[in-house]
């Protein structure tokens, strides 16, 4: 090798170092955000749809895999191993694939998010009279903290609530105090008017969106990785061959 090409493998072996570190430290925080979505998921308990409950799950996993794959790829452009390299390449190539399904899988749960959320929310509501402490809490907690009320709107509590029809849990007050929602259902000053769904569904949106711009990125560094592999690979086939 002349000295100008050992210089550009050089770079080529510290770039694709650089990115299977930044690469890591997306595998790392793939797996903190899917345990956080499942405490939230858990702690809530809105959507029930098996499709929502595993994504965290799947974020765990996949961030489980891409933090030794990349743990892989570091060691391998270290060491200079032809057969870590390349493995690394192969590794990160198949993982694009199952992204690009987990993308269109992404795109179909997306389009039935309204029937999830609305069913979750309905179910909780029609349950909340008969619910345990905990489940209650859940839903109180969810009313206070996104200033909703019911489903679509306060009227979703008609008759849930036993003989007094006209009333919604304390949760759906303005101001939350013991007893502030009988016979408040009407009041607007008194209780809040959005319904639940509108605000869970933004809220969804919203997240979904950080999602796509995270795997955006991922998605940048896995290939760039996969075009520094190639390049180190040429690099050391050639220093073999010259030797």
């Amino acid at each position: 090798m002349t000295m100008g090409v050992k210089g550009g493998m050089k770079c080529v072996k510290y770039l694709l170092f650089f990115f299977n570190f930044i690469f890591w430290l997306c595998g790392l925080a793939l797996i903190v955000l899917g345990v956080l979505v499942q405490v939230a998921l858990h702690s809530t308990v809105v959507i029930n749809n098996v499709s929502a409950s595993s994504a965290p799950v799947v974020l765990i996993v996949v961030g489980v895999i891409v933090f030794f794959i990349a743990f892989f790829g570091c060691c391998g452009a270290w060491k200079e191993s032809y057969c870590m390299v390349t493995m690394f390449a192969i590794l990160v190539g198949l993982i694009i694939v199952i992204e690009i399904g987990a993308a269109i899988a992404g795109y179909v749960f997306r389009g039935k998010l309204t029937v999830i959320v609305h069913d979750g929310l309905n179910d909780m509501v029609t349950k909340y009279g008969n619910g345990t402490a905990e489940f209650k809490k859940a839903l109180d907690d969810l009313q206070v903290d996104l200033k909703c009320c019911g489903v679509t709107n306060a009227t979703d509590w008609i008759g849930k609530l036993g003989s007094v029809k006209d009333s919604v849990p304390d949760s759906c007050c303005i101001n939350v105090t013991a007893g502030c929602g009988q016979g408040a259902m009407g009041d607007a000053l008194k209780i809040h008017q959005t319904g639940c769904e509108t605000v869970v569904e933004k809220l969804l949106k919203k997240n979904i969106m950080w999602v796509i711009i995270a795997a955006l990125v991922i998605a940048f560094l896995q290939i760039m990785g996969i075009i520094f592999a190639c390049m180190l690979m040429g690099g050391i086939r050639s220093g073999y061959e010259v030797m």
